[in-house]
């Protein structure tokens, strides 16, 4: 186990990037480092074999820490408590957190089970599709320029640590779609198959849009169907994120 370096000063080089990373959402694009604050996202990292480059715990959490996430990076920073406050960008700031490196980027598997976002905008819904994403067996998130950043602090905590898992693409154009392998599959409020009456290819590509304008008209000329939930209830349409889940199960369910 490496032993800490003790850190007490907000200007130190380390806990400026630290906030940078924090509280840009896409700092991480330049920095080529993700951080991601909690024992839950740090545990979920290391099970999917991810090594952090250096691990940071609050001064009273290191003695709880120590033993399970000790040995695990290449370096132990130990920061004064209140310096995590600064850091973080969550109200109750967690007592441990870890700085990744990204791994450089991947290029898109054109035979992979793919999620594509269109200009999906909010970070809690891109969080919560990647977590769909990754419970139902897609191998990848493909994400059109205009979608909210993959690696943004807010979607990586709605992700809940399914980003480890999935290989995430992102600043694509609908070109860059109209390579895949597998079918593909448009998500619609108004028109299609009903997905409960639906046999589903697998492996597929569905496409999901922005939270208003929908899947964009060149995206959806590339889909070989067009897919909508049946809605009893007469709501006018789904909430983006709840309709990926439905759909993402749906096929999960047809492998």
């Amino acid at each position: 186990m490496n032993e800490p370096l003790q850190i007490a000063s907000r200007d130190n080089p380390l806990v400026r990037e630290l906030r940078r990373l924090a509280q840009d959402n896409h700092a991480y694009r330049k920095a080529g480092q993700v951080w991601i604050e909690g024992d839950h996202l740090c545990r979920a990292s290391l099970a999917r074999g991810w090594q952090p480059a250096t691990a940071v715990f609050g001064e009273s959490a290191w003695a709880r820490f120590r033993g399970e996430f000790g040995g695990s990076a290449a370096r132990n920073v130990v920061v004064a408590d209140k310096l995590l406050g600064d850091i973080s960008s969550l109200e109750s700031p967690a007592p441990m957190g870890f700085l990744l490196d990204l791994p450089a980027a991947p290029g898109i598997d054109l035979s992979t089970a793919a999620v594509v976002l269109d200009r999906v905008q909010d970070a809690g819904n891109v969080g919560s599709i990647i977590r769909s994403a990754a419970a139902f067996g897609f191998g990848q998130i493909l994400a059109i320029k205009g979608t909210a950043a993959l690696w943004a602090p807010k979607v990586l905590r709605a992700g809940m640590g399914a980003h480890f898992g999935l290989k995430l693409v992102e600043g694509l154009a609908v070109e860059d779609i109209a390579g895949l392998g597998v079918p593909i599959l448009a998500t619609s409020s108004h028109a299609g198959d009903f997905l409960h009456r639906a046999e589903l290819p697998w492996p597929c590509a569905w496409l999901l849009g922005h939270e208003g304008q929908g899947v964009s008209a060149g995206l959806e000329a590339l889909a070989t169907r067009r897919i909508r939930i049946a809605q009893p209830g007469g709501e006018e349409s789904l909430n983006v994120a709840a309709a990926a889940a439905i759909c993402l199960h749906a096929s999960g369910a047809m492998r």
